[in-house]
């Protein structure tokens, strides 16, 4: 101990005779600035996504293909919520769902470029003496976040963001004032800058800093709390937040990750078009800024550097982001050819008997779709034992195809059900009856690939519960497994031989399952009355019975589709 004192004794005097000291409680403070500056930033845009964010998510749904109509939402939802980042997400998540196009996100998105320009704004205004009193704002949102209501808390978060966000500018600016901070990290910061006096690294390490702490309104304020101390000039200050542009993407990029393959384009065409608009306003702006004082002439023009270097982003995103937009259909495309669809190509290779060229002979047409759905059939019921076989056992080994073939099954569906639409307009009064078969056919085959799903989403949340079905379950379920593959069997031979022969017997077995989920269901409540059965277990019981007593439903109603096409009445559930 006392060598360690010792030791510390003397670091201690080595920092107060180079002056070591300050510079690092200068550094350690221009951190703390940055940090606070970034806090505060994102409890603004939390509170402002609380208070508008649900009306905003239908302002974004209702967006259609008119380009304009999307950037001037994205704009304005980004300068309410200050995060395009944000906004991008939202884009991504609709584009996800389904709910919304490539095209119509990336118009959203732009929007957004444009809308975060608001928060470079905002960190301008800190060259200004007004600015000191906007940190009061802290205090009052302090108060109003212990009120109660919803509301006023988040109004509370909004101002307390707020007052933070000029909290940290100051200390940053203070840090790097030629009055108040300190001369070596002033030096050090200029020497830096100085050394690197080369637009495309300096553009390169503002897209790397932006990457780091995925803003680019950070980067953006921390260049102009320091053009507004001098310690870096406004050439450079414009090349850093050009890089940030760039370097904001990496957010969008994040959030595609897992996602579809439409969100994996519109992810690489931000990235795209983020990184070519830099590069153009670089090609423009540096050869420009080596013929004429744009250093000098633009902070003139609005009165400060630091204003200067805002509203440069505004400028910039203003003319470049509405620009693209007449391009955003060849990116989509590009982006198509980038990206190829494998799980597309999967779906298509597992359609097997039709193509569009056989609707010009409807008879052959009619006789390959039958084909084909026998196909669907025997892909359905062999995820049904799969589905079946992940909840009983709780065997995780076969996920992946269950999940690829309930994908499968639904792009049949929909390619036959195309497909039959369109053979309606040429096929004959014999044909349009069996049509109109298939058509209940294939949507009950569809619903039974949906019940093994669902058995395998059961399975998971059983696992979650930690939940397993005892012995005496799975031999009850296996007895009435047994009647659903005899009535896959039986439906197969009617639906091939188009016949009725077996129709009853299949309609006896549908009885079978109803009588069999009533005498379960009794059986099963009464074990938890004897307490030899788990009460958590129940839910998971009393579903997948009902679940194979619909798939017994789905069954006869293919039996009957042959004799009456709008299926078996008594046995719809």
């Amino acid at each position: 101990m006392v060598y360690a004192q010792l030791l510390l004794n003397s670091i201690n005097k080595c920092f107060l005779i180079y002056g070591v000291e300050k510079l690092i409680i200068s550094i350690i403070t221009l951190l703390v600035g940055a940090a606070v500056f970034i806090i505060g930033m994102n409890m603004m845009s939390s509170g402002l996504k609380k208070s508008t964010g649900p009306s905003l998510r239908k302002l974004l749904k209702r967006i259609r293909n008119n380009r304009f109509a999307g950037l001037g939402i994205g704009t304005a939802v980004t300068a309410l919520i200050q995060s395009s980042a944000a906004t991008s997400i939202m884009a991504i998540g609709f584009i996800n769902a389904g709910a919304m196009t490539i095209f119509q996100g990336v118009c959203i998105i732009l929007g957004a470029y444009i809308g975060t320009t608001v928060t470079g704004l905002l960190a301008s205004l800190s060259s200004f003496s007004i600015s000191h009193y906007f940190i009061l704002l802290a205090v009052i949102g302090v108060i109003l976040m212990f009120f109660k209501k919803e509301k006023i808390k988040s109004i509370g978060e909004i101002l307390a963001g707020l007052g933070l966000l000029f909290f940290g500018l100051n200390t940053m600016s203070g840090v790097l004032s030629a009055d108040t901070g300190n001369p070596d990290l002033i030096n050090a910061v200029k020497n830096f800058f100085n050394a690197v006096d080369f637009p495309p690294l300096l553009l390169l390490i503002g897209a790397i800093v932006t990457a780091l702490i995925q803003s680019s309104s950070a980067t953006s304020g921390i260049a102009i709390a320091m053009v507004s101390t001098g310690a870096l000039n406004f050439n450079s200050a414009v090349y850093l937040v050009l890089g940030a542009t760039i370097g904001t993407v990496v957010t969008t990029l994040l959030a595609v990750i897992g996602g579809s393959i439409n969100a994996k384009r519109t992810g690489i065409i931000c990235f795209c078009i983020r990184i070519i608009t830099a590069l153009i306003g670089l090609a423009i702006y540096w050869p420009l800024a080596c013929a004429f004082d744009l250093e000098t002439i633009i902070p003139n023009i609005f009165g400060s550097p630091s204003l200067a270097v805002a509203m440069f982003l505004v400028i910039y995103n203003l003319i470049f982001m509405p620009a693209i937009l007449p391009f955003v259909r060849g990116f989509e495309k590009l982006s198509i050819k980038l990206i190829k669809d494998k799980d597309e190509e999967k779906k298509k290779q597992a359609l097997k008997y039709i193509d569009s060229r056989l609707l010009d002979t409807p008879t052959i047409a009619v006789m390959q779709v039958k084909r084909e759905i026998i196909s669907m059939m025997h892909m359905s019921q062999d995820n049904l034992k799969l589905g079946f076989k992940r909840i009983l056992e709780q065997d995780a080994s076969n996920d992946r195809e269950i999940v690829e073939t309930e994908e499968k099954i639904d792009y049949i569906n929909n390619q036959i059900t195309s497909f039959l639409i369109e053979l309606t307009h040429t096929a004959s009064m014999k044909d349009e009856k069996i049509i109109g078969s298939f058509f209940h056919v294939v949507n009950d085959i569809e619903r039974i690939g949906d019940h093994a799903y669902n058995f395998y989403e059961s399975s998971m949340k059983m696992v979650d519960n930690d939940s397993k079905f005892s012995d005496i379950a799975k031999k009850e379920f296996n007895q009435m497994f047994d009647i659903i593959n005899q009535m896959f069997d039986l439906s197969f031979v009617i639906f091939h031989d188009q016949t009725s022969t077996n129709l009853q017997k299949l309609h006896d077995l549908e009885n079978e399952t109803d009588e069999l989920k009533n005498k379960l269901s009794a059986a099963h409540f009464d074990r938890i009355k004897n307490n030899t059965c788990r009460m958590e277990n129940s839910p998971f019981y009393t579903t997948l019975v009902s679940e194979l007593e619909r798939v017994a439903d789905h069954l006869v109603n293919i039996g009957y589709s042959i004799v009456n096409p709008v299926g078996d009445d008594e046995s719809e559930k």
